[in-house]
């Protein structure tokens, strides 16, 4: 039995001798041009000095930009004060068809990373994405400060405070705004 296995382990050795060294065969197999298609170069961030948060002629839909200007960004609720309530954000930026990223909401202590995909929408293709309204890194959007957005290569947008966004969501979630106590006398 023990010949038999060193007379294995013998040929099993034999056979791996016989594989010839690594060489630059394979290499010659890959492609070495450069790719014909990829991500489109970055976008700048745009000057938001004097954007506002402005109402639309649907009341569950709010856009931010510089008046006159395109819009930069739009926050819309989805089945407003239902247990299924969500907010669509959309960032009026040119996205690769079939892309996806992750969109970084960040403002008053939060940050919040939604999922964005390249959606065709009037016949542009911008980046958007849904997410419940429940989520509390919606909070960001809070008037105390400003807030800002990014997605990769579609630059940052400084979001400048304003109640408007925050009453969106709470009004999405169907919760009423809880008030503050008032404080104990001295």
């Amino acid at each position: 039995m023990r010949c038999a296995l060193l007379a294995g382990l013998a040929l099993t050795g034999a056979l791996a001798g016989c594989k010839p060294p690594p060489t630059d065969a394979a290499v010659a197999r890959v492609s070495l041009l450069a790719p014909t298609t990829g991500p489109s170069e970055p976008l700048a961030s745009p000057d938001t000095t004097g954007a506002v948060w402005a109402s639309t002629g649907n009341p569950q839909r709010l856009v931010y930009g510089v008046p006159g200007q395109p819009v930069l960004l739009a926050l819309e609720c989805l089945e407003a004060a239902q247990p299924e309530a969500r907010l669509r954000i959309t960032r009026h930026a040119p996205a690769d068809n079939g892309a996806a990223a992750l969109l970084a909401l960040i403002g008053n202590g939060w940050i919040g990373r939604f999922p964005v995909d390249a959606t065709q929408i009037g016949g542009r293709v911008l980046w958007q994405g849904e997410m419940p309204a429940i989520q509390p890194e919606w909070d960001a959007l809070k008037p105390e400060r400003e807030a800002t957005v990014t997605v990769p290569g579609a630059g940052l947008v400084r979001l400048n405070p304003s109640p408007l966004p925050m009453a969106l969501v709470t009004a999405c979630r169907g919760t009423p705004e809880e008030p503050v106590p008032p404080a104990d006398p001295v």
